[in-house]
């Protein structure tokens, strides 16, 4: 299992297209212990292979293959090609994306177990993946097949739950959404274009209703506090805050994704990890 030690207590989340291999040189000379790959990156793992090739220590993990889009079997015969070459550097993060972007012929629980069954028929070992688990029948499968989950846009008390399901062993690696801007009303300005179009997808809209949010906080671009709770905005200390909430519920590891992402991230990075104390940082 790629434990939390290895992963480090932070990470950065960030879509597959959009990370170079300076750009994981960089995060990794900042002390980050982990490159999310978002975006549905394919099964060849072709990116993920050429970012660990670039770094020495940094763990590459997907966040997430598509079960729908990605094929089981390609994707086992990646994980040990890469494996021989980067022992213990390669975290599969895996899930079955939002009903509305893929045509779902059966159940998604009953998917992704068919899909973790020939992952296991090809010697991909559950230590070496999570699933990216919203749902609680998605969630025990998680906790039965895989080191634990990678849940995406949720708040710190979905993290404390995850934990109390899953047990002291499990990985928990949720992503935080950032914007490193102290007016309130230019950074939800941001937080609202990365964050509305997921209010229209009926598995995030589920997340956040299980989160306590009403549907008059998902009408439209979302209610302030839903933005606010979801994407953590301001200054440095306040964006480290929002971090610290995730592993204080229970997280072992929370990756970073910093809006705008069209902006130069690394300016936001280098000032959160300052003030986490991440290694590789003054």
């Amino acid at each position: 299992m790629i434990g939390s030690g290895r992963l480090g207590r932070v990470g950065v989340w960030r879509g597959v297209q959009a990370v170079d291999r300076q750009m994981a040189a960089a995060i990794e000379g900042l002390g980050y212990g982990a490159v999310w790959l978002g975006s549905s990156p394919g099964a060849d793992l072709r990116v993920a292979e050429e970012l660990l090739d670039a770094t020495s220590s940094l763990v590459v993990a997907t966040g997430i293959v598509n079960i729908w889009m990605s094929d089981a079997a390609e994707l086992a015969g990646s994980f040990h090609r890469i494996e021989a070459r980067h022992p213990g550097r390669l975290l599969l993060g895996i899930g079955s994306g939002h009903r509305e972007a893929t045509p779902e012929r059966v159940r998604p629980v009953d998917a992704m177990a068919r899909y973790l069954d020939v992952l296991d028929e090809r010697g991909v070992p559950a230590t070496a993946r999570v699933l990216s688990a919203l749902g609680p029948r998605m969630l025990a499968l998680a906790a039965e097949r895989s080191a634990g989950t990678h849940p995406y846009l949720t708040v710190p008390s979905q993290t404390a739950e995850a934990r109390a399901v899953l047990g002291p062993d499990a990985l928990i690696a949720p992503e935080q959404t950032v914007v490193l801007d102290p007016d309130p009303v230019s950074a939800r300005r941001s937080a609202r274009v990365f964050l509305t179009r997921y209010l229209t997808l009926a598995n995030y809209a589920g997340t956040m209703r299980r989160a306590g949010f009403t549907d008059a906080d998902l009408a439209g671009d979302g209610s302030d506090e839903l933005v606010d709770r979801i994407v953590a905005h301001g200054d440095a200390p306040r964006l480290a805050a929002a971090v610290r909430a995730h592993l204080d519920a229970g997280a072992d590891h929370v990756c970073v994704q910093v809006q705008p992402a069209t902006d130069d991230i690394l300016p936001a990075l280098r000032s959160l990890a300052v003030q986490l104390s991440l290694r590789g940082t003054p």
